[in-house]
């Protein structure tokens, strides 16, 4: 049997430097090359415990793959995540390893040491069947055929829609893919910079379900162009929803209203999916010389680094809460302030003021302090009496989270909403209609990539145990 020895230093990724990258959409963290990835592999003290595998959202069976890497067997590590995960490289890039499955790894509660760094191993063996095993344009002669199977509609392409798709494709369902947009993907291409996250990747990952036997439909808002009732014509027997949760939150602070106020939604949507971030097209976008994003998410994040690229002198993020409370990934944060975001930690804006030609001039704040927890479990932000400032800004961008997005859940007879707008399910993910389950942000709120695509995952078993239980014909 193998001895494991405790190898306390964790590969670092390489990441382009942040000198250059501020002035690019080129991918920051470039990817272990194959020793780097074997070295960190045999960091993995392979515990029978398993720890990992219960972080994960998706099941993932780590330890097995990170063995198969310290083999250099990686078509067997990509083959043995794709058991349980559908966009590996995605995750490896996007997944917050650091909250989920590293944070209970066996290694990382040794003093002195971290745990190992289970992502940037997914991502590599991902990328490297992208690469060395040639996957590049998708050729529909190569599709599995499901036809004739039982129909199931999913309603959405973002990842909890991709990831219930990929799995019913696996139980051999005829799965189509509604989408409203013209792109697919959802937050994957609307809301995630290129820097962080290359569109090309997820156009291959997306190709792949494709070839699993997965149809996709653009530009079809359900809800509008369709209903479930027509769909159900169409001959699909049951339904996912996974519409997510886009409608932005604005603060109710005077002014609002004025040019250059808009959400984080529609910004890294026109730079983003729209691509506004290229010479080569006409997509327009705000722009300003001094910038504030409001917020401490992963999304202020995004917004804060690419209004740096897009030519600000200046972005400050503004947030009412500490260091310690915000709620991005520590690396999101971390590369955000090597590539000069200003952070005012501990504010709040109470109004946006204009120039007295209808554009943002200035944005009032005051200063906070720290009570005690609230719900969310972090200490809740307490205004300081007459501590209000003003600073200069020509660009407000609001990334203090998103609702319930109403077009399809408000057009749906007899579907259930919670008092916030979202969908109610039970344990199995079902709503108040039998044949309709829904699962993601649209039931959640906002959350995370993985937590998504858990929930497709949880959702297409329930849909399976479903059409078994209800629409099999009897024995």
């Amino acid at each position: 049997m193998r001895k494991y020895q405790i190898n306390n230093n964790r590969t670092p990724m390489p990441v382009q430097d942040h000198h250059e990258r501020i002035h690019n959409f080129d991918e920051v963290a470039q990817g272990y090359t194959e020793e780097m990835a074997i070295a960190e592999a045999n960091r993995c003290i392979q515990c029978k415990t398993r720890p990992c595998v219960k972080g994960c959202p998706v099941e993932v069976p780590i330890p097995e793959f990170i063995k198969l890497i310290t083999e250099r067997n990686f078509e067997g590590a990509i083959d043995k995540i794709k058991e349980k995960n559908v966009l590996p490289a995605i995750c490896g890039r996007v997944c917050p390893q650091e909250s989920q499955c590293e944070v209970v790894c066996t290694l990382g509660k040794i003093k002195g040491s971290k745990p190992v760094a289970i992502g940037r191993l997914e991502r590599f063996v991902a990328d490297w069947e992208q690469r060395v095993k040639g996957i590049g344009e998708f050729d529909e002669g190569a599709c599995v055929d499901l036809s004739g199977n039982p129909k199931v509609a999913v309603i959405g392409a973002g990842p909890a829609g991709l990831t219930c798709a990929g799995e019913l494709a696996k139980m051999e369902y005829d799965v189509t893919i509604f989408e409203a947009f013209h792109k697919t993907g959802g937050v994957l291409v609307y809301g995630i910079p290129e820097f962080r996250l290359p569109k090309e990747i997820v156009r291959k990952e997306i190709d792949n379900l494709r070839e699993c036997g997965v149809k996709i439909r653009m530009n079809s808002v359900i809800g509008q162009l369709f209903d479930l009732k027509d769909l159900e014509e169409q001959g699909f027997q049951a339904f996912f929803i996974a519409v997510g949760a886009g409608l932005p939150i604005f603060l109710k602070v005077p002014g609002i209203e004025l040019n250059g106020v808009l959400s984080a939604n529609e910004y890294l949507t026109r730079v983003n999916l729209m691509k506004a971030y290229r010479k080569d097209y006409d997509t327009m976008v705000d722009e300003g010389d001094t910038i504030a994003v409001l917020g401490g998410g992963n999304v202020t994040m995004d917004s804060a680094r690419t209004a740096l690229r897009l030519g600000a002198k200046k972005v400050i993020v503004v947030y009412r809460r500490s260091e310690a409370e915000i709620p991005a990934r520590r690396e999101e944060y971390e590369h955000a302030v090597e590539e000069g975001v200003e952070f005012h930690f501990l504010r709040n804006p109470t109004k946006i003021i204009g120039d007295g030609k209808g554009f943002v001039k200035e944005m009032e704040v005051i200063k906070m302090r720290l009570g005690e927890p609230d719900a969310s479990g972090r200490r809740r932000p307490i205004e300081i009496p007459g501590s209000e400032y003003t600073m200069p800004v020509d660009l407000v961008i609001m990334a203090i989270g998103t609702r319930a997005n109403p077009l399809l859940t408000q057009n749906t007879a007899g579907l259930q909403l919670n008092k916030w707008g979202y969908i109610e399910v039970n344990k199995q993910m079902q709503t108040s209609i039998p044949n309709v389950f829904a699962g993601g942000d649209i039931v959640t709120g906002s959350a995370t990539v993985i937590s998504a695509m858990g929930a497709g995952k949880d959702a297409a078993r329930a849909i399976h145990k479903y059409m078994q239980e209800k629409l099999s014909p009897s024995e």
